[in-house]
C-alpha cells in the first residue's frame, strides 16, 4: 500500500473545511478532482474513510485513525519543500496589523513566510487602524492590515472582506432615552469618528463611559449591559442585539478590511508577502475565526 501526499492533503482538507466544495476551493481544485482523490485514497486503503451524515461528512473509524498520521505526513512534506524552495530575499520588511483583521492569524502567515525567506527580517507591529494608516503613508511600515470605510479604500488596496456595522446593546438595557452611555475603543479606534457624527446629526446626547482596547472587552461590556457600542453585525448574538434607537439614525458605513502597502515603488519581497496574505485570507470560507480585537 502506498499513500500519496496530495490525496492525504485532500482528505485532511475535506474534514477541516467540512465539505468537498470548500476543500476544492481551498486547494484550488475542482470538486470532481477532490472526489476522485478521496475515491483513489479509499481504494488504496481498501475501506471507506468518509461517511455522509445528512449534508455533513465525518470520518469513519478507519478514517479517524488515519487523520493524525495524514496531518503529520503533509506537515513533514511541506516543511521539507519549504526548506528546499527557500529564497534569497534579504532586507527588512515592516508589517502592521490590527486585531480585527486577525493579528494572530497574520503572525502565523509571517512565520511561514519567514521559513520560505530565512534571509529576510520581519518587524511586526499590532496597533489600531487609525494609528497604523499614517505609519503606512509615511513609509514607516511597508505593509498594513487595517480597517477602513468604503470611502477610504485606495485604488491599490486589497480588500480582504467587508461587513456591516451595527449599533449594539444588551436586550434588557436598551438605553432608549436620556444620555446614552457609549463603549469606545479609544481616540484611535476605527468606530469613534464613524459613530459620533451620526449621533450628533440626530441630536442624540452621549457620553463615553467605558474605553476598552479590544473587541473582546467591548463585547463583554455590551453583554453586561454597560452601554451601547458599534460592532460588526456578526457579533450580534445571544443577549447582544441591535440597539432599539438605531432605525432612527443614519446607517453606519460598511467596514472594509484591507491590505495596504506604503506609497511608491515596492520591493519584490513586499509584493510576495502581500500575495501570501491575500491568498491566506481569500481561502477562508467565512469570517468566524477572525474574531478581532483592537480596531
Amino acid at each position: 500500500m502506498q499513500l500519496d501526499v496530495e490525496s492525504l492533503r485532500t482528505y485532511v482538507a475535506v474534514l477541516d473545511w467540512g465539505s468537498m466544495t470548500r476543500a476544492a476551493s481551498h486547494l484550488g481544485l475542482s470538486q470532481s478532482a477532490v472526489s476522485w482523490k478521496i475515491k483513489r485514497l479509499e481504494q488504496r486503503v481498501g475501506r471507506p474513510l468518509l461517511l455522509r451524515d445528512g449534508r455533513d461528512l465525518r470520518p469513519s473509524n478507519d478514517g479517524l485513525a488515519l487523520l493524525d498520521d495524514a496531518r503529520a505526513i503533509v506537515e513533514i512534506h511541506d516543511r521539507a519543500v519549504q526548506r528546499l524552495s527557500s529564497s534569497e530575499f534579504t532586507g527588512t520588511i515592516r508589517v502592521g496589523s490590527n486585531e480585527e483583521v486577525g493579528a494572530a492569524r497574520l503572525a502565523g502567515i509571517l512565520g511561514r513566510f519567514r521559513m520560505l525567506h530565512p534571509a529576510a527580517t520581519i518587524e511586526f507591529v499590532v496597533n489600531q487602524s487609525r494609528a497604523l494608516a499614517p505609519q503606512i503613508d509615511k513609509g514607516r511600515l511597508d505593509v498594513g492590515l487595517l480597517q477602513v470605510t468604503e470611502e477610504e479604500v485606495l485604488p491599490d488596496d486589497v480588500v480582504l472582506w467587508t461587513e456591516e456595522l451595527r449599533w449594539a446593546a444588551h436586550r434588557d438595557t436598551l438605553y432608549d432615552e436620556g444620555i446614552v452611555p457609549l463603549i469606545s475603543y479609544g481616540s484611535n479606534g476605527f468606530y469613534r469618528p464613524v459613530s459620533e457624527p451620526i449621533l450628533e446629526r440626530h441630536g442624540v446626547r452621549y457620553r463615553y463611559t467605558i474605553t476598552a482596547p479590544s473587541s473582546e472587552s467591548v463585547r463583554a461590556a455590551v453583554d453586561a449591559g454597560l452601554g451601547v457600542a458599534v460592532l460588526a453585525e456578526r457579533f450580534l448574538t445571544g443577549d447582544v442585539v441591535e440597539w432599539s434607537r438605531s432605525p432612527e439614525l443614519d446607517p453606519l458605513p460598511m467596514a472594509c478590511h484591507i491590505i495596504r502597502a506604503r506609497p511608491g515603488d515596492r520591493s519584490e519581497i513586499v509584493d510576495t508577502l502581500i500575495d501570501a496574505i491575500r491568498g491566506e485570507f481569500f481561502e477562508l470560507p467565512d469570517r468566524q475565526d477572525v474574531s478581532g480585537s483592537s480596531n
